[in-house]
């Protein structure tokens, strides 16, 4: 992905050199225990977690407990000053902040088109965990997330070399594309937030009779949120015509395969339990990344017609 004529976003709040053992905001950080699991361990464990619906921090802390260390404490965060806002001069912020600035830009031009304005979300890059605001407490073993009521997406950019060394969802520098892929399926988040879809499948999965009922409709959220992300990769390729480089469509897909449900699931555990999925399995994330991709409309991207 050659992103360098990307337009640089400055809705960016770093707070990876936060003090207080690498923990920004406030609250509660990660577990600490005699055993010491690594960043690999927790993300694997939170990959694990919202597969099947599990709070992370009781896998964390019970992996903790069996590899031989304390049950886990947590600290508080001993933050030495503000977080820094803006564009960053480093080479993964710059290429965030890149990713960003052109989302919202052909986000802003598909709004436009149908009467509408568009603001886009504000990502918070972290190391390990922070505060998450009205979203609880940010952790790198949740992975990338979008919180809908401060419209920010949370990103410890470990993340993607875990993507890479652990799952093998990209390799080299196709890898720059497959960050894109994410951030944009975080971004999908928003666009469904601001058209009000978040809300109303919100209240539908409180309604819901079942555990299996409201991950179906999860499900959905995450498939459009994947076709979003393939509008995007649509709009931008005709903007910037050769922002594509051979190979970054297949590490989208080989990205969306390593972190479909039922692949986490089978390395996990061996087995598949498709009412336990919470994302969509690695056939259905391919599918509607595509239909984005190759479609580049909003209205293609309607999972919940019965055809997810």
């Amino acid at each position: 992905m050659r992103y360098d004529d990307f337009r640089r976003s400055d809705d960016i709040e770093d707070r990876r050199d936060d003090s207080g053992g690498g923990m920004g905001g406030g609250g509660l950080g990660l577990p600490i225990g005699g055993g010491g699991l690594g960043i690999g361990t927790i993300i694997v464990l939170g990959l694990i977690s919202y597969a099947f619906g599990i709070d992370p921090r009781i896998l964390i802390g019970g992996a903790e407990i069996l590899g031989g260390g304390q049950a886990p404490s947590y600290q508080t965060d001993r933050r030495s000053g503000p977080a820094k806002t803006g564009a960053p001069t480093d080479e993964m912020g710059s290429m965030i902040s890149g990713i960003l600035g052109e989302i919202d830009d052909r986000w802003s031009e598909i709004f436009q088109t149908s009467g509408q304005s568009y603001t886009g979300p504000k990502i918070v890059l972290f190391r390990n965990a922070t505060n998450g605001g009205r979203c609880g407490m940010a952790q790198s073993a949740m992975g990338p997330f979008y919180c809908p009521p401060e419209r920010q997406i949370f990103l410890d950019t470990g993340f993607f070399r875990e993507v890479e060394t652990r799952f093998h969802g990209c390799s080299g520098n196709a890898c720059k594309f497959t960050a894109a892929y994410i951030i944009a399926h975080e971004a999908g988040h928003h666009i469904q937030n601001l058209l009000g879809i978040l809300p109303r499948v919100t209240r539908l999965q409180q309604q819901a009779g079942s555990k299996a009922e409201s991950n179906a409709l999860q499900v959905k959220i995450e498939l459009q949120a994947d076709c979003l992300s393939g509008v995007w990769v649509n709009r931008e390729e005709k903007k910037r015509p050769g922002f594509l480089e051979a190979g970054d469509i297949d590490s989208a897909l080989t990205t969306a395969s390593a972190i479909g449900d039922d692949t986490l699931q089978r390395q996990a555990t061996g087995r598949v339990v498709p009412d336990s999925f919470t994302h969509g399995s690695a056939a259905q994330r391919k599918q509607w990344f595509m239909t984005g991709y190759q479609q580049g409309t909003v209205r293609a991207c309607n999972t919940f017609g019965g055809g997810a």
